[in-house]
Parts: structure tokens; sequence; C-alpha cells
């Protein structure tokens, strides 16, 4: 069928043609945000998961729902290399330009501009990534001491009073929060802590991998209750089935039952997965319906998409002992394992390997399920790494 046609287009991040699965959750993101804006009690949220399963594509979806409810959102990602305040500092300066231009928020969003120019100018000190154009003149005193975790409260507590006068709550919306060192992220759950105690309309959504909520715990003892941990798994077969079937039917063609059982057994139902095998489908098909054999010959061509990008782009990045050490677990199967077992895979002492562990945990290529356990972040990687180190040389 054309490819000009295709409704499948898989990315980072990119926007499904059909979010399946999820309603739930968007209701109940939705239904917190509204009760931060009325000044209700609300738990901020973060969303966990394996890579794939659209954390970040469900994030999206509950921002543009804030943002189409009325509600000012900020929205960034949590790189590796940066410090919190350097990602955070522009985008609160543009919620607060925009609430500035609300009449009866003018002044006190004025004012939240000049702590956020006190707090810019007093964490230059600590943080040279800091970056951000400023409008006003710090105010002496507010928010410019240079202790993270008071003047972020300070700083927040003059935005979270600019949205009350603009009958509005402020939204951080973060991905990748696993990326966030432990003392940001203690400043960043003591003051949106503070923020609950004030009643001021400031939340926080985030999502990241499975292992935040023990990273958030370690942080801050109390974050269990201040937060929700909704997991992102692999989609039901009938949302699965939906996130295929819709966008096919969308264009008026159809696809087989059987294609449709076919496509979820090959990808467990993860919905990155799915896009990549709707769009090796479509354009495996001569005409429609979508029938089994376009999917078998399809799962070719999907899986080398995956090895290429997907997977590769994770591999890349690792050392030669971190590949033995994520091939000798693929030599396990799926996971969880424990950690001795798979130093008894490549002959090495298990204390020997802490390091490399404690190195792949901190890229985000594994997790640790329970105490000793250890498991991949990415979906099918056993498998990836099985073909892309397919000899016994790795071994040794």
């Amino acid at each position: 069928m054309s490819p000009l046609n295709n409704p499948f287009s898989p990315g980072a991040g990119t926007q499904p043609p059909e979010l399946a699965g999820r309603d739930d959750l968007r209701q109940a993101l939705s239904i917190a945000m509204e009760r931060t804006r009325r000044r209700l009690s609300a738990k901020c949220a973060v969303m966990t998961g394996l890579r794939g399963v659209g954390k970040t594509v469900l994030l999206d979806r509950v921002r543009l729902d804030a943002e189409d409810a009325g509600i000012q959102t900020l929205r960034v990602e949590a790189p590796e290399d940066r410090s919190l305040p350097a990602i955070l500092l522009p985008e609160l300066r543009q919620a607060l330009l925009r609430m500035s231009r609300i009449e009866q928020a003018k002044s006190l969003a004025e004012r939240a501009l000049r702590a956020l120019a006190g707090f810019a100018k007093g964490m230059k000190l600590k943080y040279d990534d800091i970056e951000v154009g400023l409008d006003l003149e710090p105010e002496a005193g507010l928010a410019d001491n240079g202790d993270l975790e008071q003047d972020l409260q300070m700083l927040m507590e003059a935005v979270g009073q600019a949205a009350v006068k603009a009958e509005t709550a402020a939204v951080m919306f973060i991905d990748e929060v696993q990326y966030i060192k432990e003392k940001e992220l203690a400043a960043l759950i003591t003051t949106l802590h503070r923020m609950a105690q004030r009643q001021l309309p400031v939340l926080m959504i985030g999502a990241g991998l499975p292992q935040i909520p023990g990273q958030m715990g370690r942080a801050k003892s109390y974050a269990e209750r201040l937060f929700d941990f909704p997991v992102i798994g692999p989609l039901s077969q009938e949302a699965a089935y939906q996130a295929i079937a819709r966008p096919v039917e969308s264009q008026g063609m159809k696809i087989e039952d059987g294609a449709l059982a076919l496509i979820y057994q090959q990808t467990h139902g993860y919905a990155y997965f799915l896009q990549e095998w709707g769009k090796h489908s479509w354009d495996a098909a001569k005409q429609s319906p979508i029938r089994v054999a376009d999917v078998a010959m399809a799962a070719i061509t999907a899986v080398a998409a995956l090895d290429d990008s997907f997977f590769r782009v994770r591999f890349d990045r690792l050392t030669p002992l971190e590949k033995r050490y994520l091939r000798a677990m693929a030599e396990l199967g799926p996971g969880p394992h424990r950690s001795g077992d798979v130093a008894e895979v490549i002959h090495r002492d298990v204390t020997s390997l802490g390091p490399v562990r404690n190195k792949l945990v901190a890229k985000g290529m594994i997790w640790s399920p329970s105490h000793g356990d250890t498991a991949f972040t990415v979906p099918l990687f056993d498998e990836f790494m099985k073909r892309v180190m397919p000899r016994d040389d790795w071994r040794d």
C-alpha cells in the first residue's frame, strides 16, 4: 500500500495516530491539575516504566490537555550533563512572561521574574551551565541566597502566587527524572512539599525509568507520600489492537484479526514496537487487508530498524566491559537476574563487577527490581544483544 498514506511514524516521543489504553490515567492527571488550580490537595505524579512503553508520548499528551484547559506548563527533559536550575529557568521565564500579560497577575508575575533573576544570579556561582535572559533586575533577598533548597522554594512561591492571581496553575512536566542529581532532586521534592503546605497551585508531572521511586525515596523519605508513581507498562491486547487497527481504518483500509494477533505476539504490546510493526506491515502489504504474511515479512524490516536505531543508539554508548555484562545478562534470558549469576557467566567475581553495574544503572540501561536483582530497562534488549554479539568471544 502507498507509503504516502502510511499512518504510522515511529520516533522518539512522536505522538502516535491512536493513543490507546491511557484514558484513565489522562483523566486522573487532569483531575489532579484542576484540583491544583482550585488550590485543593493533589499529589504530584511521576510515570515510571521501561523504555518504549510510551511515557514521553503520554507526558506530552497530558501537557497538551493542561494547555487546552488554560493551565501554564513548563516542559523540560533532564539530561545527564546539565543541572536542574539550568533546564528549569528558561521555561519558568516563559511561563511568567505569559502570566505577566494577564492584568490582575501582572505585578506578582513581575515579582516572580525578579525572583527568577535573583535565583539565576545566586545559582551561577554553583552551576556554570545557567543561561537565561533576565527581564527585570533582581530584588535583594528574594531567592538569591545561593542555597538551592531555600532559593527554589522562594522562587516557586513567587510563581505560585502569580498563578493564583492569574487563576491558573503552574505545572512542571519533567521527562527522564532519573537523571536529576540527588541533591537537586531533594531540593525539588522539598519545594513541591512546601507548595502543597502553602496550597499554592504548583504541581509536577514527570516520567522516567522504574528506579525513580527508590531514587526519590533516598532523596527525601516523604516523597512516597507526596507523589503517585503510576506504572506505564505494555498495552493490553485490546488496546494494542486499537493502536494498530484504528489508524489503518482511518485510511480506509483493513487489517485481519490474525495479523493483529501476530503483531501483538511479536511486540509484546510495547507501544513503540507497535508503531514500528504497524509502519512496516503497512509498507509490506500490497493491498488491503493487511494479512498475516505481510506482518511476517514486516517483522524482518521492523527488527532491522530497531537494531539500527532504538537499540543501537544505546549499545554504542557502552564500554567493552559494559557490553560484556549486558551480553551475559542476555545469555540468561530477559531477566531479572541475580548479580552473582551474571558474574558467573563471564567468570568474574561479583564484587569486581559492582562498578560496571553501577555505571549501567547510571546510564539508564539496567535497574534493580529488588535487592540483588538486575533487569534491562529496554524491552527485548536481550534478543538484540544476542544478535549484535553472536560469537562466544565476549566471555573471555
